[in-house]
């Protein structure tokens, strides 16, 4: 069998060897470049199987690099690496044609294989796609968000239909716009629906649009969201909300691309692709009987995970000066500057409202903080008092406000309540539990708040229509 040729380039001498040292014994043809000069020379007289090129070196970089040798071997695999991954980067790799995009540090035992399965790979057709649009604002090197740009660069050529699961607050939407503006079908419409947001008696009419004279007070046609975006990208926010009669009607649209207007006779054909996101467990509810089985797996075709903010702390000090930058462009005032015990603190802050919340946070300190630098006692009440953590353990905290003496005292009697139950024999421990859980925190989160919902809600770090929800739910109507 003939021995694959690996080209490296990179300006880092100690990558280099550490590929060439990894790549060789696993009994590969490898040669190094310090550069694109280099390379380019080498062209001349030989092509590898396969190229491995850093993203950012002096004169050319790996983008352009890969552009040029591209243009001369168009079936040439190429893998781009890099330190310093950001959506962009990620984009525009995968839409200049590359096999893989790796963020630094990665796994050097897993490289051969992948350069295996670079050199076995069919030629790929050139990609048609249109040039992506400005793409809403992604920040993160953290190795979770790293997973989230690559999937949004793996699906920048498609149009297929994606599922967008995260915390509320996680940016849910901001991944959604990206994968539109990154797509062929940029320059079209992207509409945003909040299922939850919307009466039930008008979601129909919302979606499906309908004739004058549909119902009382349709004095006008009216067109819906699915036509409203026809080319473009339909983004259903909160889909785990919508009720079961409409999820036939989309199920329906999904599979065939047609649907009725509200009173409408004559079939309507659109052309839409539909990104759809939730924070709930969609296989909890399809196994509860919530959520259509068929419809779910219509939807789950490709899963977006969006990583909570306690799993990303390492991204919370420039997600932090960016939304104090953009307070500031807005209230026109100079930035406020983070101390280094600021930052430490809020790093070490669960942030059950993730990105969102801490966005809120920056706002309320470019309005409330007495001066430029921000100290400790600038933070607001919820996050001065509360306990923070010395060490982030990227592990869901049921608690961080409540003194540790008590936080444990609960734990304890929960453990001691579970096990009880289990040598009782009991089944669906969760089920008897969550309830009971998420009544406690709400009942507490309204009285702090007088009982302001909207304001109970953002200290629970859901949305007020989940609030609202889970209320009737648990039978907590005044």
């Amino acid at each position: 069998m003939k021995t694959l040729k690996v080209w490296v380039v990179d300006d880092d001498e100690s990558i280099r060897w550490v590929l060439e040292k990894a790549l060789r014994g696993d009994g590969l043809n490898v040669q190094s470049f310090p550069g694109a000069a280099e390379l380019f020379d080498a062209l001349a007289d030989d092509a590898p199987n396969v190229l491995i090129t850093d993203i950012r070196m002096p004169g050319v970089n790996g983008l352009e690099l890969m552009e040029r040798v591209r243009a001369k071997y168009p079936a040439l695999p190429v893998i781009i690496t890099t330190a310093h991954s950001d959506l962009d980067s990620a984009v525009a790799a995968y839409k200049g044609g590359a096999f893989e995009y790796l963020p630094k540090p990665f796994d050097v035992d897993v490289v051969a294989a992948l350069v295996q399965r670079a050199a076995a790979r069919k030629p790929a057709e050139a990609d048609t796609a249109t040039p992506a649009g400005s793409a809403a604002l992604l920040i993160g090197e953290a190795p979770a968000m790293q997973e989230v740009f690559r999937a949004i660069g793996r699906l920048s050529h498609s149009q297929i239909t994606v599922l967008i699961t995260g915390e509320t607050g996680a940016g849910k939407e901001l991944v959604a716009r990206a994968l539109h503006a990154h797509s062929p079908r940029a320059g079209k419409e992207f509409i945003a629906v909040n299922t939850a947001a919307i009466p039930k008696d008008l979601m129909e009419s919302e979606f499906f649009g309908h004739e004058r004279g549909a119902f009382t007070g349709a004095q006008m046609q009216r067109k819906g969201r699915f036509e409203q975006a026809d080319g473009g990208t339909l983004f259903l926010d909160e889909i785990g909300e919508m009720p079961t009669d409409l999820q036939t009607r989309l199920l329906r649209v999904l599979s065939d691309g047609e649907f009725y207007r509200v009173g409408g006779t004559a079939p309507i054909k659109v052309d839409v692709r539909v990104i759809t996101a939730t924070n709930r467990d969609l296989e909890k509810e399809v196994a509860e009987g919530r959520f259509r089985e068929d419809l779910y797996h219509r939807l789950n075709v490709i899963r977006v995970r969006i990583p909570p903010l306690r799993e990303r702390v390492q991204d919370i000090p420039g997600l932090a000066k960016h939304f104090l930058s953009r307070a500031a462009t807005e209230l026109q005032t100079e930035p406020k500057r983070l101390g280094k015990d600021v930052v430490e603190k809020l790093s070490g802050s669960v942030w059950p409202g993730n990105v969102r919340q801490l966005e809120n946070v920056c706002r309320w300190l470019t309005v409330m903080a007495p001066g430029r630098d921000i100290h400790l006692a600038d933070l607001p009440p919820e996050l001065s008092a509360s306990a923070g953590r010395s060490k982030p353990t990227g592990k869901p905290v049921i608690a961080d406000a409540a003194p540790a003496a008590a936080a444990g005292e609960w734990l304890t009697l929960l453990r001691a309540w579970a096990d009880q139950k289990l040598k009782a024999g009991k089944d669906d421990l969760l089920g008897e539990a969550s309830p009971a859980f998420e009544k406690v925190m709400i009942e507490a989160a309204l009285a702090a708040c007088d009982g302001e919902r909207i304001k109970a809600a953002q200290r629970l770090g859901w949305g007020r229509n989940t609030l609202t929800r889970k209320i009737k739910e648990l039978g907590l109507e005044d």
